[in-house]
């Protein structure tokens, strides 16, 4: 299984063939390996500065540590770069979506709300009831206002369009979740 970490950067577009594609701009590796575990590696991105690196992360001074599951035998201190992957190749890409703070139910499930006429007075984006007389109290799960976003998000089925080896640079065709600058995960 081929996987990398990186930074999401900020979106473009590439010509190709003379089509313009929507690309992300990706700045994958190198990673280290920081750990070898069952079955497993732990791959740190984003080198700490030496001033910054705590007595609890001697091991491991990198802002952005995974684990993948791998049947390749690696030893710590081992590098990945974007050499594993190739021009035309299908990823999946996961990271944080980006957070909206608190939102109502209208924005965040969709909720129709109610007519602005026939009596609704000052309710046209209330969520309505939120349940029945008994048991008397709101049912887990129920969808009602709250915060929006920042979830993990994963983006399935992106071509990688080019690759810049000098730079550290993946372009892959389309969004990616996240912020400019946000961490993320490209696997195979």
């Amino acid at each position: 299984m081929k996987f990398l970490l990186g930074k999401k950067l900020n979106m473009t577009q590439i010509w190709d063939n003379d089509k313009v594609e929507p690309v992300t701009e990706l700045e994958v590796g190198p990673c280290f390996v920081t750990q070898i575990l069952f079955g497993k590696i732990q791959i740190g991105f984003d080198k700490l500065p030496k001033r910054k690196i705590k007595k609890s992360q001697v091991n491991t001074p990198y802002r952005f540590i995974k684990e993948f599951k791998t049947e390749e035998s690696h030893k710590i201190g081992d590098q990945i770069d974007l050499s594993i992957f190739e021009e035309g190749e299908m990823v999946r890409v996961a990271g944080m979506s980006k957070g909206k703070g608190f939102q109502g139910g209208v924005k965040r499930h969709g909720f129709h709300g109610f007519g602005k006429s026939h009596g609704v007075k000052h309710g046209e984006r209330r969520i309505g009831s939120i349940g029945s007389a008994w048991p008397q109290r709101v049912i887990k799960g129920r969808k009602m206002p709250g915060r929006m976003g920042s979830d993990r998000t994963t983006v399935k089925n992106l071509k990688i369009i080019k690759i810049d080896k000098e730079n550290n640079r993946i372009f892959v065709k389309g969004a990616v979740p996240g912020i400019p600058g946000g961490y993320i995960e490209i696997k195979e």
